[in-house]
């Protein structure tokens, strides 16, 4: 097969591994309520298990990146997919809750930073054209992951224990992902590693990886993509506990998640289209405007068809942002270093993950409401949108430049 085609193989392979992969992870909050009343560990102790994944999720992901670069992305998805299924079979036999934490946050969240990063990173080299979209698209498959692996973990544990769930959970990902990282190769620009130094038309073709990481570019979109998963990991991770605290059944309550999947992948595709059109960056900033309004949706649900709508309209909109920094680090930096650079966007994006679990945990604990949750959700994405609009892209004529001392 051509690489002109084989190309879209790579974004099935990474759309479909990302989908199982997160949604295995993000099965966390279906759990939450059964776990709790089961163990009687509180909400916030098992919800600060997401938050050790995200930060797990932080540190592991521009190593990862880095291995990536120098070994290939197809080891270091394949090992990941293992790393996962194995760390969830692990979590279902917990029988403390520092145990549950460590083996959920650590392994899972770690092993779930092998895929992310290093597929994107794999993306942008097999797209000259049409990059925004095919990067769109392998971020879809984390819209699909509300769409299936959500509402099939809330089907399995109407039926089973959650212990038996997880391990259910952790087969149907062994399965599906081990196969699937097989068919992930490199860019063929990066195939002879000798020419991978010398790519032409490169951005930025003779900077080092200490000056990228350095720059006032990449800092910048590090402190953006905080901010922006700041702004939706509350709102995410919390939705079906807020929906059941209203009254909603669990089942039902999980529907939200669906929607909001499927909201996302129309916005992961629109923003991917519209972003090679108009430009990645002034989409993120008009995304990012409409993320921190549309987490204020959520204060006045009360009843589903509500839920519904916000939802549809806040998956919407954070999903279409999400993809749009790989496309901006791909214009701005060279493809020999794109494990890094994605994998240091994504730590950064990791970190501010981790805020909304535990933070929408501890707001629930203390007022039985979640309303703050979705205010101070307003409040960082307000924050991401003055951030980005301070991102620079390098000058063009630099792309040749020679390296400055350091």
């Amino acid at each position: 097969m051509s690489n002109e085609r084989y190309r879209w193989v790579i974004v099935a392979a990474g759309g479909l591994i990302s989908c199982v992969a997160i949604g295995s992870m993000f099965s966390l909050p279906v759990f939450l309520l059964p776990i709790s009343h089961d163990t009687g560990w509180s909400v916030a102790g098992i919800s600060s298990a997401m938050t050790m994944a995200f930060i797990a999720m932080a540190v592991g992901s521009i190593a990862w990146g880095t291995l990536a670069d120098r070994i290939g992305t197809r080891p270091v998805v394949l090992i990941g997919a293992v790393l996962i299924a194995a760390g969830i079979a692990l979590a279902s036999q917990a029988t403390s809750l520092i145990w549950f934490q460590l083996v959920f946050g650590l392994i899972v969240g770690g092993s779930i930073a092998a895929i992310f990063a290093p597929m994107m990173a794999c993306v942008t080299g097999w797209f000259d054209t049409h990059r925004s979209l095919a990067v769109s698209l392998v971020s879809a498959g984390m819209g699909l992951a509300p769409m299936t692996m959500s509402p099939l973990a809330a089907w399995i544990i109407s039926t089973h224990p959650w212990r038996t769930s997880m391990l259910i959970i952790a087969g149907i990902a062994a399965v599906v992902m081990i196969p699937t990282a097989l068919l992930v190769r490199r860019p063929p620009a990066l195939a002879d590693r000798k020419a991978a130094a010398t790519i032409e038309g490169e951005p930025q073709s003779a900077m080092t990886l200490a000056q990228a990481v350095k720059s006032p570019q990449f800092i910048t979109l590090l402190a953006t993509n905080f901010f922006c998963c700041a702004t939706h990991s509350g709102p995410i991770f919390h939705t079906v506990s807020y929906a059941v605290s209203c009254g909603i059944p669990l089942i039902a309550a999980v529907t939200i998640y669906s929607v909001e999947g499927f909201a996302g992948m129309g916005g992961r595709i629109a923003f991917g289209i519209l972003g090679d059109r108009f430009g990645a960056k002034r989409m993120l900033v008009f995304g990012l405007l409409c993320q921190a309004f549309g987490a204020l949706g959520f204060v006045m649900a009360r009843d589903l068809s509500v839920f519904y709508a916000a939802a549809a309209v806040f998956g919407f909109i954070y999903a279409g942002t999400m993809p749009l920094y790989a496309a901006i680090a791909r214009e701005n930096f060279p493809l020999r270093m794109m494990g890094t650079v994605i994998g240091g966007t994504a730590m950064a994006g990791s970190l501010g993950m981790a805020t909304g679990p535990l933070a929408g945990g501890l707001i629930y604990d203390t007022f039985a409401s979640y309303t703050w949750l979705y205010v101070m959700s307003w409040g960082m994405g307000i924050g991401a949108v003055l951030i980005a609009m301070t991102f620079r892209p390098f000058p063009k004529d630099q792309a040749a430049a020679a390296p400055v001392a350091s």
